[in-house]
């Protein structure tokens, strides 16, 4: 056995420290990177919810209507972190002026480290729509 073979064979461990030292930070990259794909889809969600409740609310509909369509559109998201406001109130709306539904989600983190990065502020989604009533 020549000096290259014994050199070759007593390096076996590298690539297990070499995986010991990158696992953790491919491992953090795939997380957030799914954790950013569950923001955006909250977001789209969010936004989606503002529009068709203010294509309802052009229509002459009530908060109440409104609040429920949003809340029909964004099922996938928690209500109880759903928050939403309508601009003018129902009775101070005027045909020709415009009304807007203001969305707000408060995004609960999955992953840990990405909350401690965050330093323990939550990730807060918004979405506003205005249109004109007719």
């Amino acid at each position: 056995m020549d000096a290259f073979g014994r050199w070759k064979k007593g390096s076996g461990g590298q690539s297990t420290v070499e995986l010991a030292l990158l696992l953790p930070v491919i491992l953090f990259i795939l997380f957030g990177i799914a954790e950013f794909g569950r923001a955006f889809n909250a977001y789209i969600t969010l936004e989606n919810a503002a529009r068709e409740g203010a294509r309802l609310g052009v229509t002459g509909a009530s908060d109440a209507e409104i609040l429920d369509r949003v809340k029909a559109v964004a099922v996938t998201l928690d209500e109880a972190r759903l928050t939403v406001q309508i601009t003018p109130a129902e009775g101070a709306r005027q045909r020709g002026e415009t009304i807007t539904v203001h969305t707000t989600y408060d995004f609960p983190l999955v992953v840990p480290l990405i909350g401690q990065i965050l330093q323990g502020q939550p990730l807060i989604l918004e979405a506003a729509l205005s249109m004109r009533l007719e």
